[in-house]
């Protein structure tokens, strides 16, 4: 069980700040698989790294009551000059494994991850996509009673994708996974409840189907009214265009592994599709971005 209790966030700048995360007061059960639900910049990520222990709150808490995983995927604590079996070994020693069982962390995310003969080499000479491979697979090598997601399965081409999933899966039933995913197949496939993050609140739906519903209707709504559906603070869409370009990343080490691969042509244009519409938006995000610091500047011209 995860207590979050009266918790609010929010990200200081010289522009000021609004709130990320307002009151929030929820009880996520023991067991229970949550899918978060939010517009872009509604506090999605935010709330994950609080609830990993990875983000303190401006006031409240969050107490847990169970083993809580980092955030399958995150590869930003390797050691840069060790190899990813020495990195490997030194998070699973770490965790208090014994010669054996450190062994059978190697062994697991060397097979996980597929990178070969890389899997001895620093981590520095990896792409970004290696080193979530990597990471992927330690995370999942340990007993967590509750793994974290954010965009973790987005990770890799199509086959590594399809392994990813299966492998959270394979989890459902031993533990429970507070994911988010801008897919929303993925959070039916995995999660029973939905928590839908609005306004800097939170809102409990027991199921997952329900809070997407939720959301759509909220999407519909704003849609019929004219409103964009990009984040309308600065600091949201500071956060929105991050996560863009993550999303780009991602989609351009996948084009790049799928040609050095020698993968068929269709794969390789449905990539090049991908990057370009993760471009594509991007570009948005930025110029969303730099119309809102804009108009932000001239309110307080108005104001001085």
């Amino acid at each position: 069980m995860i207590e979050i209790k009266n918790l609010y966030k929010r990200y200081h700048n010289h522009h000021g700040s609004d709130w990320v995360l307002k009151d929030i007061n929820i009880t996520i059960p023991t067991g229970v698989s949550v899918g978060l639900i939010g517009a872009n910049g509604a506090g999605k990520s935010t709330l994950l790294r609080l609830i990993a222990g990875m983000d303190k709150p401006e006031r409240g808490e969050v107490i847990r009551h169970s083993r809580v995983s980092w955030p399958v995927g995150l590869s930003g604590g390797m050691a840069s000059s060790m190899t990813g079996r020495q990195n490997v070994k030194f998070v699973a020693r770490v965790q208090g494994s014994s010669a054996k069982e450190v062994e059978r962390v190697i062994a697991f995310v060397e097979d996980f991850a597929e990178i070969g003969s890389a899997f001895d080499e620093p981590i520095r000479t990896y792409s970004s996509g290696m080193r979530s491979r990597i990471s992927f697979g330690l995370s999942f090598a340990f007993d967590f009673d509750v793994y974290i997601s954010d965009e973790a399965t987005a990770v890799g081409d199509r086959a590594f994708k399809e392994k990813a999933k299966k492998l959270f899966q394979s989890k459902v039933g031993q533990a429970s996974l507070i994911m988010v995913s801008h897919g929303e197949g993925i959070l039916k496939d995995l999660c029973q409840a939905g928590l839908y993050l609005k306004g800097g609140g939170a809102f409990w739906y027991d199921d997952i189907n329900e809070a997407i519903a939720a959301y759509h209707v909220d999407v519909d709504a704003r849609k019929q009214a004219g409103e964009s559906e990009l984040p309308m603070s600065v600091d949201g869409a500071r956060r929105y265009l991050a996560d863009c370009h993550q999303m780009l990343k991602g989609a351009q080490e996948t084009l790049q592994e799928l040609e050095d691969d020698g993968a068929p042509s269709e794969r390789i244009k449905a990539a090049r599709q991908e990057v370009n519409t993760a471009g594509k938006t991007a570009r948005e995000a930025r110029l969303h971005l730099e119309a809102l610091e804009e108009k932000q500047r001239n309110a307080k011209k108005k104001t001085a």
